[in-house]
């Protein structure tokens, strides 16, 4: 139901959900990120899915000592499954690493990308970032 969505994606808090990178040189590498996220509700919430919206970008869920990922963009490898779970007042970390050179010399300019974490098929969290690319 719309309202149980709307309910679920309210349940979680991000601290600076956008981040702009700046300039990003292909030829320093890759630059990471990470995003907290907590859960701000009385009620444990299941994640399930992490991905990314480009290739050029994977993400990692951290909570506690368990390490879920790198995923990536669907369709470019698999988008497995998560069983995890955020206890109410617990956070859990995404680090986010954008590969600057993933779309060649072409790829200069504005980007913006988005990481989406899901609870049973439903959008809990998006997170986004953007960076002007330079040789």
């Amino acid at each position: 139901t719309q309202s149980a969505v709307a309910t679920v994606a309210t349940m979680l808090t991000v601290q600076e959900p956008s981040y702009d990178f700046g300039n990003v040189s292909m030829a320093k590498g890759n630059v990471s990120r990470f995003y907290t996220l907590t859960n701000t509700s009385s009620s444990t919430i299941a994640l399930n899915k992490l991905y990314t919206s480009c290739m050029c970008t994977q993400a990692k869920l951290m909570i506690g000592n368990e390490s879920y990922g790198p995923f990536g963009m669907p369709g470019h490898g698999a988008v497995l499954s998560i069983n995890a779970t955020l206890t109410p007042g617990a956070s859990a970390t995404v680090e986010v690493v954008f590969d600057p050179t993933a779309h060649g010399p072409a790829g200069v300019g504005p980007i913006s990308r988005s990481i989406y974490l899901e609870s049973n098929g439903a959008r809990v969290a998006e997170l986004t970032f953007k960076a002007m690319v330079t040789p």
